[in-house]
Protein backbone atom coordinates (compact mmCIF):
# COMPACT_ATOMS: atom_id res chain seq x y z
CA UNK A 1 0.00 0.00 0.00
CA UNK A 2 1.20 3.68 -0.68
CA UNK A 3 0.07 6.09 2.05
CA UNK A 4 -2.06 9.19 0.50
CA UNK A 5 0.18 11.62 1.99
CA UNK A 6 3.13 10.41 0.25
CA UNK A 7 1.57 11.11 -3.00
CA UNK A 8 1.59 15.00 -4.59
CA UNK A 9 -2.25 16.48 -3.91
CA UNK A 10 -3.65 13.02 -4.87
CA UNK A 11 -7.12 12.82 -3.80
CA UNK A 12 -9.42 10.18 -5.22
CA UNK A 13 -12.55 11.67 -6.99
CA UNK A 14 -15.58 9.77 -7.86
CA UNK A 15 -15.84 8.85 -11.28
CA UNK A 16 -19.06 10.77 -12.73
CA UNK A 17 -18.09 10.30 -16.41
CA UNK A 18 -17.85 6.02 -16.16
CA UNK A 19 -19.16 3.83 -14.99
CA UNK A 20 -19.34 3.65 -10.93
CA UNK A 21 -19.86 0.19 -11.06
CA UNK A 22 -16.11 -0.69 -13.30
CA UNK A 23 -14.31 1.78 -11.35
CA UNK A 24 -15.25 -0.31 -8.16
CA UNK A 25 -14.55 -3.55 -9.69
CA UNK A 26 -11.32 -2.11 -11.04
CA UNK A 27 -10.20 -0.70 -7.48
CA UNK A 28 -11.59 -4.13 -5.77
CA UNK A 29 -10.16 -6.71 -8.87
CA UNK A 30 -6.89 -5.12 -7.85
CA UNK A 31 -6.22 -3.40 -11.08
CA UNK A 32 -5.45 -0.23 -9.63
CA UNK A 33 -3.05 0.60 -6.46
CA UNK A 34 -5.06 0.41 -3.07
CA UNK A 35 -4.07 3.99 -1.63
CA UNK A 36 -4.62 4.38 2.20
CA UNK A 37 -6.41 7.72 2.94
CA UNK A 38 -4.64 9.52 6.17
CA UNK A 39 -8.15 10.70 6.96
CA UNK A 40 -8.99 7.98 8.92
CA UNK A 41 -10.58 8.02 12.86
CA UNK A 42 -9.40 6.28 15.63
CA UNK A 43 -6.15 5.07 13.41
CA UNK A 44 -8.47 2.96 11.38
CA UNK A 45 -7.46 3.92 7.50
CA UNK A 46 -10.29 3.73 5.11
CA UNK A 47 -9.38 2.97 2.00
CA UNK A 48 -9.95 4.15 -1.33
CA UNK A 49 -12.28 1.08 -2.80
CA UNK A 50 -14.05 1.41 0.59
CA UNK A 51 -14.61 4.99 0.01
CA UNK A 52 -16.20 4.49 -3.20
CA UNK A 53 -18.39 1.80 -1.73
CA UNK A 54 -19.78 4.24 0.28
CA UNK A 55 -20.60 7.18 -1.94
CA UNK A 56 -17.88 9.31 -0.53
CA UNK A 57 -14.51 10.81 -0.89
CA UNK A 58 -12.35 12.91 0.60
CA UNK A 59 -8.71 14.44 0.28
CA UNK A 60 -5.50 14.21 2.48
CA UNK A 61 -2.89 17.36 1.40
CA UNK A 62 -0.27 18.72 3.09
CA UNK A 63 1.25 22.26 2.26
CA UNK A 64 4.19 21.14 -0.16
CA UNK A 65 5.79 24.30 0.90
CA UNK A 66 7.53 24.23 4.47
CA UNK A 67 5.55 27.28 5.49
CA UNK A 68 1.65 26.48 6.65
CA UNK A 69 -0.40 29.20 5.71
CA UNK A 70 -3.19 28.39 8.43
CA UNK A 71 -4.83 31.54 8.28
CA UNK A 72 -3.01 33.71 10.46
CA UNK A 73 -1.77 36.19 7.57
CA UNK A 74 -2.90 39.78 9.11
CA UNK A 75 -3.41 42.57 6.47
CA UNK A 76 -0.86 45.30 5.57
CA UNK A 77 -1.16 48.34 7.67
CA UNK A 78 -3.63 50.45 6.30
CA UNK A 79 -5.49 48.15 4.45
CA UNK A 80 -9.25 47.77 4.62
CA UNK A 81 -10.47 44.80 3.26
CA UNK A 82 -14.22 45.22 1.86
CA UNK A 83 -15.12 41.45 2.98
CA UNK A 84 -13.44 38.20 3.78
CA UNK A 85 -12.99 37.48 -0.07
CA UNK A 86 -11.28 40.91 -0.23
CA UNK A 87 -8.86 39.69 2.36
CA UNK A 88 -8.45 36.63 0.37
CA UNK A 89 -7.20 38.87 -2.27
CA UNK A 90 -4.74 41.08 -0.13
CA UNK A 91 -2.93 37.52 0.97
CA UNK A 92 -2.45 36.71 -2.72
CA UNK A 93 -1.56 40.01 -3.57
CA UNK A 94 1.14 39.81 -0.94
CA UNK A 95 2.00 36.13 -2.31
CA UNK A 96 2.18 37.02 -5.91
CA UNK A 97 4.87 40.28 -4.98
CA UNK A 98 7.39 37.38 -3.55
CA UNK A 99 6.72 35.01 -5.80
CA UNK A 100 10.28 34.33 -8.24
CA UNK A 101 10.31 36.53 -11.29
CA UNK A 102 11.08 34.17 -13.68
CA UNK A 103 7.49 32.30 -13.72
CA UNK A 104 5.17 33.37 -15.71
CA UNK A 105 2.09 34.95 -14.57
CA UNK A 106 0.01 31.54 -14.87
CA UNK A 107 2.89 29.86 -12.70
CA UNK A 108 2.52 32.17 -10.02
CA UNK A 109 -0.95 32.21 -9.69
CA UNK A 110 -0.80 28.51 -9.06
CA UNK A 111 1.99 29.07 -6.78
CA UNK A 112 0.22 31.63 -4.96
CA UNK A 113 -2.99 29.34 -4.32
CA UNK A 114 -1.18 26.38 -3.61
CA UNK A 115 0.49 28.50 -0.73
CA UNK A 116 -3.57 29.67 0.44
CA UNK A 117 -5.51 26.67 2.78
CA UNK A 118 -8.95 25.84 2.30
CA UNK A 119 -9.38 27.16 5.86
CA UNK A 120 -9.04 30.92 4.34
CA UNK A 121 -12.19 30.67 2.16
CA UNK A 122 -15.11 31.98 4.05
CA UNK A 123 -17.62 30.20 5.42
CA UNK A 124 -21.24 29.79 3.11
CA UNK A 125 -24.32 30.73 4.94
CA UNK A 126 -25.94 28.47 7.44
CA UNK A 127 -28.83 27.75 5.44
CA UNK A 128 -26.60 26.09 2.46
CA UNK A 129 -24.62 23.99 5.26
CA UNK A 130 -27.03 21.55 5.97
CA UNK A 131 -28.03 17.89 5.10
CA UNK A 132 -31.05 15.74 4.40
CA UNK A 133 -31.69 12.72 6.75
CA UNK A 134 -31.92 9.29 4.93
CA UNK A 135 -35.46 8.63 5.93
CA UNK A 136 -36.86 11.84 4.84
CA UNK A 137 -39.65 11.32 1.89
CA UNK A 138 -38.88 12.80 -1.63
CA UNK A 139 -41.04 15.53 -0.42
CA UNK A 140 -39.59 16.56 2.03
CA UNK A 141 -36.35 16.35 0.55
CA UNK A 142 -37.70 18.92 -2.36
CA UNK A 143 -38.84 21.32 0.26
CA UNK A 144 -35.96 21.25 2.01
CA UNK A 145 -33.90 22.12 -1.20
CA UNK A 146 -36.45 24.73 -2.28
CA UNK A 147 -36.56 26.29 0.84
CA UNK A 148 -32.71 26.91 1.48
CA UNK A 149 -32.61 27.75 -2.33
CA UNK A 150 -29.57 24.91 -2.97
CA UNK A 151 -29.59 22.36 -5.55
CA UNK A 152 -27.71 19.83 -3.84
CA UNK A 153 -27.30 18.27 -0.04
CA UNK A 154 -25.56 15.53 1.99
CA UNK A 155 -27.73 12.80 3.31
CA UNK A 156 -26.94 11.87 6.58
CA UNK A 157 -27.44 8.26 7.90
CA UNK A 158 -29.92 8.30 10.41
CA UNK A 159 -29.06 4.78 11.54
CA UNK A 160 -25.44 5.96 11.88
CA UNK A 161 -24.01 5.65 15.88
CA UNK A 162 -23.26 9.15 17.24
CA UNK A 163 -19.30 8.48 17.16
CA UNK A 164 -19.16 7.11 13.86
CA UNK A 165 -16.80 8.86 11.27
CA UNK A 166 -18.39 11.31 9.09
CA UNK A 167 -18.02 8.80 6.37
CA UNK A 168 -20.38 6.10 7.56
CA UNK A 169 -22.27 9.31 8.76
CA UNK A 170 -23.25 10.74 5.48
CA UNK A 171 -24.01 8.15 2.87
CA UNK A 172 -24.16 10.29 -0.04
CA UNK A 173 -25.68 13.48 -1.71
CA UNK A 174 -29.20 14.02 -3.69
CA UNK A 175 -29.63 16.64 -6.22
CA UNK A 176 -32.85 18.68 -7.22
CA UNK A 177 -32.03 17.35 -10.58
CA UNK A 178 -31.69 13.63 -9.72
CA UNK A 179 -34.85 13.31 -7.41
CA UNK A 180 -37.03 15.04 -10.28
CA UNK A 181 -35.09 12.49 -13.27
CA UNK A 182 -35.45 9.71 -10.73
CA UNK A 183 -39.38 10.19 -10.29
CA UNK A 184 -40.08 10.55 -14.04
CA UNK A 185 -38.77 7.37 -15.01
CA UNK A 186 -40.64 6.10 -12.58
CA UNK A 187 -43.68 6.98 -13.83
CA UNK A 188 -42.24 6.41 -17.74
CA UNK A 189 -42.08 3.10 -16.37
CA UNK A 190 -45.16 2.76 -14.81
CA UNK A 191 -47.09 3.79 -18.20
CA UNK A 192 -45.30 1.42 -19.87
CA UNK A 193 -44.53 4.41 -22.35
CA UNK A 194 -40.93 6.33 -22.60
CA UNK A 195 -42.82 9.30 -23.98
CA UNK A 196 -45.72 9.36 -22.08
CA UNK A 197 -44.35 11.82 -19.24
CA UNK A 198 -43.04 14.24 -22.17
CA UNK A 199 -46.53 13.99 -23.35
CA UNK A 200 -48.75 15.19 -20.33
CA UNK A 201 -49.70 18.14 -19.58
CA UNK A 202 -49.98 20.15 -16.36
CA UNK A 203 -51.88 17.57 -14.58
CA UNK A 204 -49.35 15.22 -14.74
CA UNK A 205 -47.19 17.06 -12.18
CA UNK A 206 -50.64 17.26 -10.02
CA UNK A 207 -50.47 14.11 -9.84
CA UNK A 208 -47.75 13.03 -9.35
CA UNK A 209 -46.47 15.54 -6.70
CA UNK A 210 -49.81 13.86 -4.69
CA UNK A 211 -49.08 10.77 -5.02
CA UNK A 212 -48.74 8.40 -2.16
CA UNK A 213 -45.36 7.29 -3.50
CA UNK A 214 -43.73 10.46 -3.97
CA UNK A 215 -45.09 11.64 -0.39
CA UNK A 216 -43.65 8.20 1.31
CA UNK A 217 -40.76 7.33 -0.50
CA UNK A 218 -37.46 8.28 1.52
CA UNK A 219 -34.18 9.16 0.46
CA UNK A 220 -32.68 6.45 1.47
CA UNK A 221 -35.25 4.02 -0.71
CA UNK A 222 -33.49 5.47 -4.33
CA UNK A 223 -29.85 5.51 -2.93
CA UNK A 224 -28.84 3.94 -6.30
CA UNK A 225 -30.46 7.30 -8.24
CA UNK A 226 -28.15 9.74 -6.43
CA UNK A 227 -24.85 7.71 -5.03
CA UNK A 228 -23.05 8.29 -8.22
CA UNK A 229 -23.19 12.09 -7.80
CA UNK A 230 -19.93 14.00 -7.87
CA UNK A 231 -18.66 14.38 -4.52
CA UNK A 232 -15.59 14.93 -2.91
CA UNK A 233 -14.81 16.44 0.54
CA UNK A 234 -12.17 18.45 1.39
CA UNK A 235 -10.13 19.52 4.70
CA UNK A 236 -9.02 22.48 5.95
CA UNK A 237 -5.43 21.35 5.09
CA UNK A 238 -6.18 21.32 1.82
CA UNK A 239 -4.89 24.26 -0.83
CA UNK A 240 -6.96 26.53 -2.79
CA UNK A 241 -5.29 25.01 -5.98
CA UNK A 242 -6.69 21.67 -4.92
CA UNK A 243 -10.43 22.88 -4.68
CA UNK A 244 -9.83 25.26 -7.74
CA UNK A 245 -8.85 23.00 -9.86
CA UNK A 246 -11.71 20.42 -8.59
CA UNK A 247 -14.36 23.09 -9.93
CA UNK A 248 -12.92 23.58 -12.77
CA UNK A 249 -11.00 20.64 -14.55
CA UNK A 250 -13.32 17.78 -12.89
CA UNK A 251 -16.78 17.43 -12.23
CA UNK A 252 -17.41 19.36 -9.04
CA UNK A 253 -20.12 22.35 -8.76
CA UNK A 254 -19.32 22.06 -4.79
CA UNK A 255 -17.27 21.13 -2.33
CA UNK A 256 -18.09 20.62 1.59
CA UNK A 257 -15.23 20.99 3.61
CA UNK A 258 -14.95 18.02 6.63
CA UNK A 259 -13.91 18.01 10.35
CA UNK A 260 -12.70 15.26 10.10
CA UNK A 261 -12.36 15.00 14.36
CA UNK A 262 -15.96 16.11 15.27
CA UNK A 263 -17.42 13.98 11.71
CA UNK A 264 -19.20 17.05 10.71
CA UNK A 265 -19.42 19.34 7.58
CA UNK A 266 -18.87 22.93 8.33
CA UNK A 267 -18.24 24.21 5.22
CA UNK A 268 -19.32 24.28 1.55
CA UNK A 269 -17.34 26.26 -1.42
CA UNK A 270 -19.22 26.80 -4.37
CA UNK A 271 -18.60 27.73 -7.81
CA UNK A 272 -19.86 31.02 -7.31
CA UNK A 273 -18.63 31.53 -3.91
CA UNK A 274 -15.42 31.52 -5.80
CA UNK A 275 -16.29 33.81 -8.53
CA UNK A 276 -18.00 36.18 -5.38
CA UNK A 277 -14.35 36.07 -4.36
CA UNK A 278 -12.83 36.52 -7.81
CA UNK A 279 -15.30 39.77 -7.78
CA UNK A 280 -14.08 41.37 -4.21
CA UNK A 281 -10.49 41.09 -5.57
CA UNK A 282 -11.00 43.69 -8.82
CA UNK A 283 -8.55 46.59 -8.98
CA UNK A 284 -5.79 43.86 -7.11
CA UNK A 285 -2.73 43.56 -9.34
CA UNK A 286 -2.42 39.96 -9.54
CA UNK A 287 -6.24 40.28 -10.56
CA UNK A 288 -5.76 42.86 -13.15
CA UNK A 289 -3.29 40.59 -14.57
CA UNK A 290 -5.17 38.50 -15.27
CA UNK A 291 -8.94 40.17 -15.68
CA UNK A 292 -7.64 42.77 -17.86
CA UNK A 293 -7.74 40.23 -21.06
CA UNK A 294 -10.48 39.89 -23.30
CA UNK A 295 -12.87 37.03 -23.62
CA UNK A 296 -11.07 36.21 -27.16
CA UNK A 297 -7.21 36.47 -25.52
CA UNK A 298 -8.76 33.61 -23.16
CA UNK A 299 -9.85 31.83 -25.44
CA UNK A 300 -13.46 32.11 -24.51
CA UNK A 301 -16.29 31.27 -25.24
CA UNK A 302 -14.44 27.53 -25.79
CA UNK A 303 -17.32 25.80 -27.61
CA UNK A 304 -18.28 26.67 -31.49
CA UNK A 305 -21.65 28.23 -32.33
CA UNK A 306 -22.19 25.21 -34.15
CA UNK A 307 -21.81 22.38 -31.24
CA UNK A 308 -23.77 24.75 -28.93
CA UNK A 309 -26.84 23.08 -27.44
CA UNK A 310 -29.93 24.82 -27.10
CA UNK A 311 -33.70 24.11 -27.00
CA UNK A 312 -36.19 26.17 -29.10
CA UNK A 313 -39.02 27.56 -27.40
CA UNK A 314 -41.78 25.14 -28.50
CA UNK A 315 -40.19 22.31 -27.73
CA UNK A 316 -41.45 20.07 -24.17
CA UNK A 317 -39.93 21.41 -21.68
CA UNK A 318 -38.92 17.84 -20.00
CA UNK A 319 -36.80 17.78 -23.33
CA UNK A 320 -34.56 20.48 -22.27
CA UNK A 321 -34.04 18.93 -18.86
CA UNK A 322 -33.22 15.33 -20.37
CA UNK A 323 -30.86 17.18 -22.76
CA UNK A 324 -29.31 19.21 -20.22
CA UNK A 325 -28.80 15.87 -18.01
CA UNK A 326 -27.60 13.46 -20.96
CA UNK A 327 -25.08 15.99 -22.23
CA UNK A 328 -23.89 16.98 -18.96
CA UNK A 329 -25.01 20.45 -18.97
CA UNK A 330 -26.44 22.99 -16.61
CA UNK A 331 -28.61 25.21 -18.91
CA UNK A 332 -29.59 26.05 -21.95
CA UNK A 333 -30.25 28.68 -24.39
CA UNK A 334 -33.71 29.40 -25.56
CA UNK A 335 -33.72 30.04 -28.95
CA UNK A 336 -36.43 31.17 -31.65
CA UNK A 337 -37.52 29.46 -34.33
CA UNK A 338 -34.53 30.31 -36.43
CA UNK A 339 -32.37 29.11 -34.01
CA UNK A 340 -30.10 31.56 -33.97
CA UNK A 341 -31.30 34.27 -31.67
CA UNK A 342 -31.35 33.46 -27.44
CA UNK A 343 -34.34 34.64 -26.00
CA UNK A 344 -34.11 33.46 -22.71
CA UNK A 345 -32.50 30.13 -20.56
CA UNK A 346 -32.93 27.64 -18.51
CA UNK A 347 -31.65 25.69 -15.85
CA UNK A 348 -31.19 22.43 -14.22
CA UNK A 349 -32.01 24.14 -11.15
CA UNK A 350 -35.32 25.35 -13.04
CA UNK A 351 -36.71 21.71 -12.94
CA UNK A 352 -37.92 22.64 -9.35
CA UNK A 353 -40.91 24.58 -10.19
CA UNK A 354 -42.22 21.42 -11.72
CA UNK A 355 -42.24 19.40 -8.39
CA UNK A 356 -42.72 22.62 -6.16
CA UNK A 357 -46.06 24.20 -7.83
CA UNK A 358 -47.26 21.42 -10.20
CA UNK A 359 -50.89 23.69 -9.94
CA UNK A 360 -48.95 26.77 -12.50
CA UNK A 361 -49.31 24.53 -15.10
CA UNK A 362 -52.74 22.71 -14.94
CA UNK A 363 -53.87 24.77 -17.68
CA UNK A 364 -51.66 23.89 -20.10
CA UNK A 365 -52.38 20.99 -22.41
CA UNK A 366 -48.60 20.42 -23.12
CA UNK A 367 -46.08 22.24 -21.17
CA UNK A 368 -43.52 23.92 -23.60
CA UNK A 369 -40.43 25.57 -23.00
CA UNK A 370 -41.91 29.01 -23.63
CA UNK A 371 -45.26 28.02 -21.50
CA UNK A 372 -42.84 26.70 -18.46
CA UNK A 373 -40.88 30.22 -18.34
CA UNK A 374 -43.62 32.22 -18.54
CA UNK A 375 -45.91 30.21 -15.65
CA UNK A 376 -43.22 29.84 -13.41
CA UNK A 377 -42.52 34.20 -14.05
CA UNK A 378 -45.73 34.78 -13.36
CA UNK A 379 -45.99 32.44 -9.94
CA UNK A 380 -42.14 34.35 -9.04
CA UNK A 381 -43.62 37.66 -9.12
CA UNK A 382 -46.84 37.41 -7.44
CA UNK A 383 -45.08 35.62 -4.46
CA UNK A 384 -42.73 38.43 -4.64
CA UNK A 385 -39.81 35.83 -4.65
CA UNK A 386 -36.48 37.33 -6.30
CA UNK A 387 -35.06 35.01 -9.22
CA UNK A 388 -32.48 35.22 -11.86
CA UNK A 389 -35.72 34.28 -14.34
CA UNK A 390 -37.36 37.51 -13.83
CA UNK A 391 -34.56 38.82 -15.84
CA UNK A 392 -34.19 39.70 -18.91
CA UNK A 393 -31.18 36.78 -20.72
CA UNK A 394 -27.63 38.27 -19.96
CA UNK A 395 -25.17 38.57 -22.82
CA UNK A 396 -21.99 40.19 -23.65
CA UNK A 397 -19.31 40.37 -26.37
CA UNK A 398 -16.19 38.47 -27.15
CA UNK A 399 -14.36 41.89 -26.67
CA UNK A 400 -15.44 42.60 -22.93
CA UNK A 401 -12.75 41.64 -20.18
CA UNK A 402 -12.86 38.92 -18.20
CA UNK A 403 -13.34 40.84 -15.17
CA UNK A 404 -16.47 42.39 -16.72
CA UNK A 405 -18.06 39.14 -16.53
CA UNK A 406 -17.10 38.11 -13.23
CA UNK A 407 -18.52 41.45 -12.06
CA UNK A 408 -21.78 41.07 -14.68
CA UNK A 409 -22.34 37.23 -13.33
CA UNK A 410 -21.72 37.57 -9.56
CA UNK A 411 -23.94 41.01 -9.55
CA UNK A 412 -26.86 38.91 -11.33
CA UNK A 413 -26.21 35.57 -9.20
CA UNK A 414 -26.32 33.63 -12.63
CA UNK A 415 -24.09 30.56 -13.51
CA UNK A 416 -23.95 31.84 -16.79
CA UNK A 417 -23.32 34.61 -19.98
CA UNK A 418 -24.33 34.14 -23.17
CA UNK A 419 -21.66 35.43 -26.14
CA UNK A 420 -23.42 37.30 -29.39
CA UNK A 421 -22.09 38.86 -32.16
CA UNK A 422 -22.95 42.61 -33.34
CA UNK A 423 -26.66 41.28 -34.88
CA UNK A 424 -27.26 39.66 -31.48
CA UNK A 425 -26.94 36.11 -32.76
CA UNK A 426 -25.89 33.79 -30.64
CA UNK A 427 -22.04 32.75 -30.47
CA UNK A 428 -21.66 31.47 -27.63
CA UNK A 429 -21.76 30.45 -23.73
CA UNK A 430 -19.04 31.51 -21.00
CA UNK A 431 -20.15 29.49 -17.32
CA UNK A 432 -18.37 29.94 -14.13
CA UNK A 433 -16.62 26.58 -14.60
CA UNK A 434 -15.06 28.62 -17.69
CA UNK A 435 -13.94 31.40 -15.64
CA UNK A 436 -12.25 28.79 -12.84
CA UNK A 437 -10.29 26.85 -15.00
CA UNK A 438 -8.92 30.27 -16.76
CA UNK A 439 -7.52 30.93 -13.26
CA UNK A 440 -5.45 27.75 -12.79
CA UNK A 441 -3.45 24.90 -14.74
CA UNK A 442 -3.04 21.93 -13.17
CA UNK A 443 0.38 20.48 -13.12
CA UNK A 444 1.89 17.47 -14.26
CA UNK A 445 1.01 14.73 -11.90
CA UNK A 446 -0.43 16.79 -9.59
CA UNK A 447 -2.93 14.51 -8.25
CA UNK A 448 -0.67 11.44 -8.76
CA UNK A 449 -2.50 8.70 -10.22
CA UNK A 450 -5.78 8.90 -8.40
CA UNK A 451 -7.49 9.73 -11.35
CA UNK A 452 -6.38 6.73 -13.37
CA UNK A 453 -9.43 5.28 -15.49
CA UNK A 454 -11.18 8.56 -14.66
CA UNK A 455 -11.75 11.07 -17.70
CA UNK A 456 -11.69 14.62 -16.51
CA UNK A 457 -14.34 16.67 -17.41
CA UNK A 458 -14.46 17.07 -20.89
CA UNK A 459 -13.82 21.06 -22.32
CA UNK A 460 -17.12 21.18 -23.97
CA UNK A 461 -19.36 20.50 -21.26
CA UNK A 462 -20.92 23.78 -19.70
CA UNK A 463 -21.96 22.34 -16.31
Amino acid sequence: MENLSRARRAPPVCPWLGSMSRYIERVRGGRVRRFVLSCSMSDKSVSIADQVAAGWFTVSVRDRRARAMDGGMESPVGRSPRSPEAEIGHRLEDLWDVQQPQLSPSQKLNSCFEDLPVSSFPAAPPSQVIDIPSDASLADAVETLSKHKILSAPVRNVNAPEDASWIDKYIGIVEFPGIAVWLLHQFEIANSNPEAAASMGGSFFETLTSSEFYKNTKVEDIAGSFRWAPFLALQNSDSFLTMLLLLSKYRMKSLPVVDLGEGKIENVITQSAVVHMLAECVGLHWFENWGSKKLYELGLPIMKPNRLLKVYEEEPVLKAFKLMREKGVGGLPVVNGSGERAIGNISIRDVQYLLTAPEIYKDYRSITVKNFLTAVRTYLEEHHEASPMLRGLVTCKRDDTLEDIILRLDHEKIHRIYVIDKEENLQGVITLRDIISKLVHEPHGYFGDFFYGVVPLPESSRV
